[in-house]
């Protein structure tokens, strides 16, 4: 493997690294901008729902930008707003500010979190094997250390800005330097920024058939709605449901994210030796489990432990759903991205209000058995993940339809 592909590898899973952290340290003080800002509990949705919205716009948008330019290109201008506008969120004093610093956030996150993966599933193509879950854990430790700073800044009763300007500092630089050695890789081979006329159209090329790539698109959807499940629900759901003190209410989703890192930590290698399809499989099977203990829970310990068998669970399906987007469309990578990258934020938006529905017109327990049964629809789906080995050697994995796709750049 060449030292151009090591670098980029290394580059690209900073980037990861960097949006962990400013996307938790965003949405863990929701609190503090809410009373900064004399945001009401009426109008409070409405600015949280914008950012997936907008995001969704930027993920569209970047679909047609990286046919001009690369992915690399995109990722290294919309880190930087994204960071600057967590720093306008805690500068600002008048809801204006906010709304602006919100949807410049929403814009660039769709643009950063599409061009990523867009990087990432080349890299992967280059690479030969799994890395997709690698990139995704560093994002989880990006996401703990986030949340971390969170808690210190919510502990010490710190002002937004003087929490969110360190970050920005360090972080800042950082990526811009990195973003030297981002590699838009062809199929089998890597490329600098250097050789963008060859490789501007690397993944760009070809045709995306949206009846192809709709399962992967519901995969990603449920994913979402069972991450955003545990995320909006799980406080609540041990505090109000299983009787937890509100100090261990805050446990449960510590522990998924971790294990969530720990998931993905490791499977890069369940998927060189057993296969994309069965990790999903296997995966979708466990985060069942984890949402069928949590529903039936007689108590708040039980109820940990279903959350945490969810982040074993549902860490493996998105990362492994870009990468089959990768090899499904290998012609046509960076589009099928994109569009993939849309159903993250819809699953996102429609998550935790219908389990909040649910909740509320039967029961929380009842609403847990809703993501439970969307995951495992995800093993219908699961031939979609199927791979086979490269027939002319070289340990690369290919789609079973391998020509499905091909553009001008395909495999």
């Amino acid at each position: 493997m060449t030292d151009v592909l090591r670098r980029g590898r290394a580059a690209l899973a900073f980037s990861f690294f960097a949006q962990g952290v400013a996307f938790a340290l965003l949405v863990t003080r929701i609190p503090a901008i809410q009373d900064r800002y004399g945001v009401s509990d009426g109008l409070l949705p409405l600015f949280l729902a914008a950012v997936p919205v907008l995001a969704g716009v930027g993920s569209v948008c970047t679909e047609h930008l990286v046919k001009k330019v690369p992915p690399s290109h995109v990722l290294r201008w919309s880190q930087p707003v994204v960071l600057l506008a967590l720093l306008g969120v805690g500068a600002g004093e008048h809801m204006a500010v906010l709304g602006v610093s919100l949807a410049a956030f929403g814009l660039a996150v769709g643009a950063l979190d599409a061009s990523m993966n867009m990087l990432g599933v080349s890299l992967q193509r280059a690479y030969g094997r799994s890395i997709m879950l690698g990139f995704h854990a560093v994002y989880s430790l990006g996401g703990i250390a986030g949340a971390s700073l969170a808690w210190v800044g919510a502990h010490w009763d710190l002002a937004l800005l003087v929490s969110y300007l360190p970050v920005a500092v360090v972080l800042l630089p950082a990526v811009l330097v990195g973003s030297r050695w981002y590699v838009d890789a062809g199929p089998g081979e890597g490329k600098t920024e250097d050789a963008v006329p060859e490789v501007a159209g690397a993944g760009a090329g070809g045709s995306v058939a949206f009846k192809m790539l709709l399962p992967l698109c519901l995969v990603m959807c449920f994913a979402y709605i069972g991450d955003s499940t545990v995320s909006n629900w799980s406080a609540k759901y041990l505090q109000d449901v299983l009787g937890s003190s509100e100090q261990l209410a805050t446990v449960p989703y510590n522990v998924y994210m971790v294990t969530t890192l720990i998931g993905r930590s490791i499977g890069d290698f369940g998927v060189r030796r057993f296969g994309a399809a069965a990790v999903v499989r296997a995966g979708a099977v466990v985060a069942a489990v984890g949402f069928a203990v949590v529903a039936g829970a007689p108590g708040a310990w039980v109820g940990m432990l279903g959350f945490t068998l969810l982040g074993l669970g549902l860490c493996v399906l998105v990362p492994q759903t870009f990468a089959a987007a990768g090899r499904l469309f290998p012609g046509a990578s960076d589009a099928a991205v994109a569009r993939l990258n849309i159903f993250n934020y819809v699953g996102f938006l429609i998550g935790s209000p219908l389990v909040g529905a649910v909740g509320d017109l039967w029961s929380y327990r009842g609403a847990m058995l809703i993501p439970m049964a969307l995951v495992l629809v995800t093993l219908v789906y699961a031939r979609s993940f199927e791979t086979e080995p490269d027939r002319y050697g070289g340990g690369h994995e290919r789609p079973r339809t391998a020509d499905v796709g091909r553009g001008s750049n395909g495999l």
